[in-house]
């Protein structure tokens, strides 16, 4: 049985919108599943230290029959081979690939969170979720456009589409 998870995505280093664009075409590739939809990319400032350059983002839907925790080595796996390192909290990274809602499993344990637990307050992560599924609710209910509607600004600005090849 497939299930339905969405997965935001984030780059603030060494062409951020080239990193998301190879994420988004590996993330197609992973077995048992298949890319549903990409959002556009949007900018916007840093959360946390300021003193980095400003983030890339967006989002994919995905059907696939992994496990979440499978999922989530997977994701943790692409990030690895773009030259991701974990050296400060909400610092820059080349690639940040979020398991953010996997059908309407709510976990929280040591590994993994479902829905992402910082949902609410991201909206370069609500906005392209919108983009992809405007009807998108969370498992108890709450819709993802009454979280954007009521979410903090963070200089959200849409990007044109990448000119890759």
């Amino acid at each position: 049985m497939k299930t339905d998870a969405f997965i935001g995505l984030g780059s603030n280093l060494k062409d951020p919108a080239a990193q998301l664009a190879m994420a988004v075409a590996e993330l197609s590739a992973l077995p048992d599943t298949t890319l549903v939809a990409q959002s556009p990319f949007y900018a916007s400032s840093p959360v946390g230290p300021q003193d980095q350059p400003d983030f890339v983002n967006g989002a994919v839907w995905l059907s696939t029959g992994l496990a979440p925790h499978t999922l989530l080595d997977q994701l943790q796996a692409i990030e690895h081979a773009h030259g991701r390192e974990r050296l400060k909290r909400w610092g820059p990274r080349t690639l940040d690939l979020d398991l953010l809602v996997f059908g309407n499993l709510v976990l929280n344990d040591n590994r993994l969170t479902v829905p992402h637990l910082e949902l609410p307050n991201r909206d370069f992560v609500l906005q392209p979720l919108l983009d992809l599924k405007p009807d998108l609710a969370l498992p108890d209910g709450t819709s993802i456009a009454t979280l954007r509607e009521q979410c903090p600004d963070n200089r959200l600005r849409k990007l044109p589409p990448p000119d890759y090849p």
